[in-house]
């Protein structure tokens, strides 16, 4: 980058010109800004010895398209002044030759001839300076001296310029001023040079480009400004408003599609370098075609398969955009014809398997900001075709077997901040869909919400319910999978007795809800139940796609004594599932005192400042007491749901037992 302050007849002068990028926001100073340069220009006339005006800075970025021999510079910043400066000289000009004396059309022709025009040059080349699409046909009209067109902001700007200029009696000194008193910075970029980042820094108080901006006006100045105009029409006009306020994040997963990941403050650097490295219209070109899969993409509707159709939409309800840059691959495969109907389906049930798995097992989702940009060119290294290879690679990516996908399904929390709900009704609504009745339930139709069996707040009627045990295990059981439900009535349910939701559930379409008619009462044990029914369920819906699994059931731990617990790297010796969750809670409280206040604030039967309150209590480290009259499942529910509350993982909590398998938050290994 180089910058230097120069005067305006230095910058514009010799054969060059000055391309606002095409599509950019049109011209739009109106009177406040005129008057104000109006009147610093007329201070500087008027003084004996005026001294140099600071207008401002211009940003260029000399193209590289064009080899006629008129230096081309892309206007990234500064359009307005420089455009208005045109429009005065223009003005000035016609002024002077409307005087008719030799001196005045002299002076004109200068004007004209060294800084509105490269007199040699045809077509567009003609002009120092071409503004947007908008502006571009008045702007060619004041410099061709031709009669105003339509009124605008370039028209409006002539015609208040125009009384202003025939009130100065000295228009020689007029020109001398604007062209050699008149200073700006001049910025002039280098090609490594991020425009984007230059122009933030120094048009604070203006509209600031986006990154969009930038991809479009980069891949302009290297194609001729002859094809700006269809070019702009057939590809990147269609492609805007198709993807709007999404083109940036399209364009990071277009080129995250051949394996990298790329941060978004470093998307304009890689386009950069994938334009440079070849044809920047042919580039374009494969640019628009990614467009449209990933138009159908993030808004399905518009895909004519139906059954691929569906598959986006359940993906875009699980929020898996991470997976995008892989899809674009396979989208493409499809439109040629490299994978059919069939395939294309099954790649896309894989995908969501892996993401629910996941899901429920809690894995963290950053972490498959790293697996889908590298899948497709993964699974094309395997001779296998596509919908096998791509089970195969991801089967290797941290995907949970059945013994942790049941672990997950019995033990996580289900509701609560975040997406988690959203997830949550999906799975939901397709063990509905699994139940195959003759008559579906239109789930677009119906407004269904989820429902808590177990209410989220408590009624006497409810606690006497629950009993002494089922009061202080509350807390762990609340958001689990067996305490939900779907219903079209969440707020004439809410706090209701267990008897009375039975009722209304009886009356209910879903075939999910005739679970509760033959049940007389909701209690953990219940909850239990049909947590692991459910989890049957499920594990048929997103059944192991991999070639090494277990349904081998690890939810009871009653009878397993603990010998020792390990959490963030302490190691703790244990008797009894007591000493597990006190010294759980003893580390969480230490960690992060904040979450542990929460903990007991969400969880007051079983954590609290009043030991009159609890069955049998302990004393934690911090002076709170817990309740210890707790089965063993139930504190090892609570430990994995507290671990999970201050963001750790499986390899965070590890329980050895003293038959001696290693049980990390509920896996065996």
């Amino acid at each position: 980058m180089k910058a230097n302050e120069t005067k305006l007849q230095q910058i514009i002068e010799g054969i060059k010109q000055y391309l606002v990028p095409l599509f950019q926001r049109p011209y739009s100073w109106d009177k406040s800004q005129w008057e104000s340069l109006w009147v610093d220009i007329n201070e500087l006339c008027g003084a004996s010895n005026p001294r140099a005006h600071f207008m401002g800075s211009i940003v260029t970025l000399p193209t590289e398209s064009v080899p006629e021999g008129v230096s081309k510079y892309l206007l990234i910043d500064g359009q307005q002044r420089l455009t208005t400066v045109f429009i005065l000289l223009a003005l000035l000009r016609d002024t002077l030759e409307k005087q008719g004396d030799g001196e005045s059309v002299e002076l004109a022709h200068e004007i004209n001839e060294n800084l509105l025009i490269n007199k040699w040059k045809k077509g567009l080349d003609h002009y120092k300076m071409l503004p947007t699409q908008t502006d571009r046909d008045s702007f060619i009209k004041i410099m061709d001296k031709a009669p105003l067109g339509k009124e605008d902001h370039i028209t409006k700007a002539y015609k208040f310029f125009e009384r202003k200029v025939k009130s100065v009696d000295d228009k020689a000194r007029l020109k001398t001023i604007i062209s050699n008193y008149l200073s700006i910075v001049s910025i002039v970029l280098d090609s490594d040079d991020n425009p984007h980042l230059v122009f933030q820094s120094l048009n604070g108080t203006g509209t600031p480009l986006t990154q969009s901006d930038f991809f479009r006006n980069y891949f302009f100045m290297r194609i001729h400004t002859d094809r700006h105009e269809e070019v702009y029409s057939e590809l990147w006009q269609p492609m805007q408003v198709m993807l709007g306020d999404s083109l940036t994040e399209f364009v990071r997963h277009y080129l995250m599609r051949n394996g990298i990941v790329i941060r978004k403050n470093e998307v304009f650097s890689h386009l950069k370098e994938v334009i440079s490295n070849g044809e920047a219209l042919e580039e374009l070109k494969r640019l628009k075609r990614f467009a449209e899969y990933y138009h159908k993409i993030i808004r399905p509707d518009n895909e004519n398969v139906s059954a691929i159709r569906k598959k986006l939409q359940r993906l875009n309800r699980i929020e898996s955009t991470t997976c995008y840059p892989f899809l674009l691959n396979c989208y493409e495969d499809f439109r040629m014809g490299l994978l059919d109907e069939l395939a294309f389906v099954e790649i896309l049930k894989t995908v969501e398997n892996f993401l629910i798995r996941r899901f429920v097992c809690n894995v963290p989702t950053d972490r498959l900001k790293g697996i889908f940009p590298s899948l497709y060119n993964q699974a094309k290294l395997n001779p296998s075709p596509l919908s096998e290879s791509v089970k195969k690679v991801l089967e290797t990516k941290g995907y949970p077997t059945d013994i942790e996908f049941r672990h997950g399904l019995t033990t996580a929390k289900f509701y609560g901040a975040g997406d988690r709900a959203k997830k949550t009704k999906l799975i939901l609504e397709t063990i509905e869909e699994s139940y195959k009745h003759k008559e579906q339930v239109s789930f677009e139709k119906m407004n269904l919400s989820i429902e808590h069996i177990m209410p989220q707040t408590l009624t006497a009627e409810w606690e006497e319910h629950l009993g002494e045990e089922g009061k202080a295990e509350y807390p762990v059981y609340l958001h689990s999978l067996g305490n939900l439900t779907l219903t079209a009535y969440n707020s004439e349910l809410a706090n209701d007795s267990f008897y009375a939701k039975k009722k209304m559930l009886g009356d209910s379409h879903l075939e999910i809800n005739k679970y509760f008619n033959d049940k007389d009462c909701w209690t953990i044990k219940e909850i239990e139940e049909r947590t692991q029914s459910l989890a049957d369920l499920i594990l048929k819906i997103w059944p192991f796609f991999g070639y090494e699994s277990s349904t081998e059931n690890i939810h009871d731990v009653s009878g397993l004594l603990p010998r020792s617990l390990e959490i963030v790297g302490q190691k703790i010796a244990v008797r009894s599932w007591i000493d597990v969750l006190e010294n759980t809670l003893n580390v969480i409280a230490d960690l992060d005192p904040e979450r542990f206040q929460q903990l007991a604030s969400d969880s007051p039967k079983l954590i609290g400042p009043d030991k009159s309150q609890f069955n049998e209590f302990r004393v934690l480290k911090n002076g709170m007491f817990i309740e210890v009259q707790l089965s063993a499942a139930a504190i090892r529910r609570y430990c994995i749901h507290a671990v999970e509350s201050i963001d750790l993982t499986a390899e965070n909590w590890i329980i050895k037992m003293k038959e001696e398998p290693e049980y990390t938050m509920g896996y065996l290994f």
